[in-house]
């Protein structure tokens, strides 16, 4: 668990300097328009998306460490290719070329995780490894502040270049790992496409990971353009949200021990989640700047729980419900929704929350309580179809033996 936890901390130093700087550098350096840069990452991101069940597959097939291996190394020569690319059409590839890389190694690391780590402990360890991601993208996202600070060429191409390194020093820290190794079952190669209560599960968490893209992408705009409260805010909630996650992440996972506590954590995440919504609209009415920075905290801390209780509520789920010879192209499902919510959420967020203000912070709110509400009778839906087919199997083997 450590050692997995250290390799997603090393890449996602890389990614937390990546994700600040790398806008500025395609516009800034590339030549690039912010349309298009928007229009290239959300082809890319589909994209990715559309990889992570094959790849996880392959991760089944050939080994999770393995791939996971070859997909760090991939995504590091991917990173580097983003310094040599001039024009859309390259942009396009290579950024379709890294979310396909970084979609897989999301399925292969979690398929490791699965066979490494006896079942009782997965969401726990999940959450250590997450706390460790919260940290590195923290660290990562003030050396990127360094390089926006200088603002020249030499120090994004520096950025780029630690990305790269970043997961050349991730794929170091998987090596030593042992394989891990399944029998194949019986079945269609691609089950994950097949299983109808999974795939509701998988689209019911790609609504909830649109909090996601909320506190990094519409809430600093909400701030800047609807609110009186100062714009280093917008900083100072993501600093919020990484320390709490880093030191309360493990804890509450605990509580999550089996599919019951499971949706009982993401129905509290979605009661969570609409009071962050209602408290945030209440900073667009025209309150003072340290009244508005005040309620904007309390807000912040609100989204925050519901994160954390969503995110132990979700692995517990993908953990549990996916065949053991399957975790790969299962995870590769359920755990790349977080690309597709990428993908809807720039139109969808700021439609919402921008352009409707308040009413959009409501209607956004209610989505999330909604669909956790759905998440305990998809559960049961799975556990019953998997009941089902676990009873067709014994007939027909009994069947065989007669």
């Amino acid at each position: 668990m450590r050692r997995l936890a250290a390799a997603q901390l090393a890449n996602s130093i890389g990614d937390g300097a990546f994700y600040v700087t790398s806008a500025l550098y395609f516009t800034r350096v590339v030549g690039l328009s912010a349309t298009q840069v928007g229009l290239g990452l959300t082809i890319a991101w589909a994209v990715g998306f559309t990889a992570g069940v094959p790849l996880g597959h392959l991760a089944d097939r050939y080994g999770p460490r393995r791939l996971a291996l070859l997909l760090a190394l991939t995504t590091a020569g991917a990173i580097t290719v983003f310094q040599f690319t001039h024009g859309l059409l390259a942009f396009i590839l290579a950024a379709c070329l890294y979310t396909s890389c970084q979609c897989g190694l999301t399925a292969a690391r979690q398929a490791l995780l699965a066979g490494l780590v006896e079942p009782a402990h997965r969401t726990e360890a999940r959450a250590g490894i997450q706390a460790a991601v919260n940290g590195g993208l923290a660290l990562g996202a003030g050396l990127g502040g360094l390089a926006l600070y200088f603002d020249v060429t030499a120090a994004y191409m520096a950025v780029f270049a630690i990305d790269a390194v970043s997961f050349l020093v991730c794929a170091l820290i998987l090596r030593p790992l042992p394989e891990v190794r399944s029998t194949p079952s019986a079945g269609p190669k691609l089950a994950v496409l097949r299983d109808k209560p999974y795939a509701l599960l998988s689209f019911l968490n790609m609504i909830m990971l649109l909090h996601v893209p909320l506190i990094t992408l519409a809430i600093p705009l909400w701030i800047v353009q609807r609110t009186d409260a100062p714009r280093w805010m917008v900083s100072a909630l993501l600093v919020i949200n990484t320390i709490t996650v880093v030191l309360f992440q493990i804890r509450v996972a605990r509580k999550v021990v089996d599919l019951k506590s499971a949706a009982r954590s993401s129905r509290f995440a979605g009661v969570m989640l609409l009071a962050a919504c209602v408290v945030f609209a209440l900073t667009g009415i025209g309150l003072s700047a340290w009244v508005a920075t005040a309620v904007l905290i309390v807000a912040a801390l609100l989204q925050t729980v519901g994160e954390m209780a969503q995110s132990a509520g979700a692995w517990q789920i993908s953990f549990d419900l996916a065949p053991p010879d399957k975790h790969g192209q299962y995870q590769g499902l359920f755990g790349n929704g977080l690309a597709v919510a990428r993908v809807i959420a720039p139109l969808l967020l700021t439609t919402l929350i921008l352009a409707w203000g308040m009413p959009g912070w409501i209607v956004l709110g209610g989505v999330f309580l909604v669909t956790s509400l759905v998440i305990g009778p998809a559960v049961r839906w799975a556990e019953r179809s998997r009941a089902t087919n676990a009873g067709n199997a014994l007939d027909a083997e009994t069947t065989v033996v007669v």
